[in-house]
């Protein structure tokens, strides 16, 4: 009962800074309601009993892009006095598709057989991903490194020749 109510508070939490980030029309008003939705989701996982993918989602998320964009906010001169604001779309069809996308979902919600799984002791998958990282997947976490690094030089690469133009 209790971690019915702690998902719910925490869907609500998600869900609603969400929005703020999407609606508001101040960008550090979107930025510090984007603390709320990753914290959210962070909490969620923490419910899955996804330990590893909750503080990956704090440490790279909450602790360094947010981080960063709230620096990036606050450290631009006259941000606040900003107001985003697109008015080539209106707010009627946005509406509109947004009801329509939640109907569907609600009607495949509603129409799926749902099989429910016996109940699982949670236990810390950190090991068994350490482990699957060092074993058998060791060459595409390889390969991801190396192609994460073309990346990386390749941005610097770009932004140096930018710099002598």
């Amino acid at each position: 009962m209790l971690a019915t109510i702690i998902f719910y508070a925490l869907a609500i939490l998600t869900v609603g800074s969400s929005c703020i980030v999407v609606f508001s029309r101040n960008v550090v008003y979107s930025t510090f309601a984007l603390l709320g939705a990753f914290m959210g989701v962070v909490g969620i996982y923490v419910l899955l009993a996804a330990d590893f993918v909750a503080m990956v989602q704090l440490l790279v998320y909450v602790g360094g892009i947010l981080v960063l964009t709230i620096f990036a906010v606050m450290l631009t001169q006259g941000i606040a006095d900003v107001t985003i604001s697109n008015r080539s779309v209106g707010l009627i069809p946005a509406l509109v598709i947004a009801v329509v996308a939640g109907g569907v979902m609600a009607f495949a919600v509603e129409r799926t057989h749902w099989h429910l799984a016996a109940s699982v002791t949670p236990s810390p998958t950190t090991y068994g991903i350490g482990n699957a990282f060092l074993g058998d997947y060791v060459l595409p976490f390889e390969i991801a490194s190396l192609v994460l690094l073309a990346a990386l030089i390749g941005a610097i690469v770009i932004s140096r020749h930018e710099a002598r133009e």
